[in-house]
């Protein structure tokens, strides 16, 4: 998919700044396999808290090349994923997964080249007893995630895109990323990054600057 290779070579960092410094999924939602890359439309599944019945079920009906989400409350001491789902999962050409909860099987997670994220790592695993829900608006990482809403990850963790955001974000990204490589350059070659970023304009603006604890006001402002 064009649009998941074009992402996969994005920075969520860049990604997060081109959406206005937001998007980022909360920082216990990490990488634990081999490869942390990931880009694909959400399939969603909200499952009750500690109970794994409707995961495989959600395996079973995400499309290849799509991000599997489990919104499982943050729960962090019932794992809903392990290495068969794992398993599964990269041979069915799932983007990854994230799990707003935990895994097991870590050793054998780590060894996987699909992006698995998730809060925590625990031996036991849940019950399969109560329904839950496919393809609905769930809360992972402390964000709502629609279904097609695109989910990126990397080292740094998940950014979520809204679907009505993804072309403003991926142009956003492409010229942070444009402008911060000229700014390598430039201090590879001995410039001061201070200097670069014009921060002592910056502060002294500040400085210049009338300011009161519920209100800012730039000196001179009507």
């Amino acid at each position: 998919m064009q649009t998941g290779r074009i992402l996969r070579k994005l920075e969520t960092s860049a990604l997060s700044d081109a959406l206005g410094k937001t998007g980022a999924m909360d920082h216990g939602i990490r990488c634990w396999s081999a490869n942390s890359r990931m880009a694909g439309p959400a399939y969603t599944v909200r499952v009750h808290t500690a109970d794994i019945l409707m995961v495989s079920k959600a395996l079973s009906e995400c499309p290849a090349g799509s991000v599997l989400v489990i919104d499982g409350h943050g729960e962090t001491n019932t794992a809903l994923w392990g290495g068969l789902t794992t398993m599964a999962a990269h041979r069915k050409a799932l983007a990854g997964v994230v799990v707003d909860g935990a895994i097991r099987d870590a050793a054998e997670i780590r060894r996987s080249r699909l992006p698995v994220f998730a809060r925590s790592a625990v031996p036991n695993a849940g019950g399969a007893e109560y329904l839950g829900e496919l393809a609905v608006c769930v809360s992972c990482g402390g964000l709502p995630v629609q279904p097609g809403d695109w989910v990126v990850g990397d080292d740094d963790g998940v950014v979520v895109i809204p679907a009505a955001k993804l072309d403003h974000a991926i142009a956003g990204a492409q010229a942070i990323l444009k402008a911060e490589a000229a700014i390598a350059k430039r201090v590879r070659a001995g410039e001061d990054l201070a200097s670069i970023l014009r921060v002592g304009e910056v502060i002294d603006r500040k400085r210049s600057g009338t300011f009161i604890p519920q209100l800012r006001a730039s000196e001179g402002a009507q």
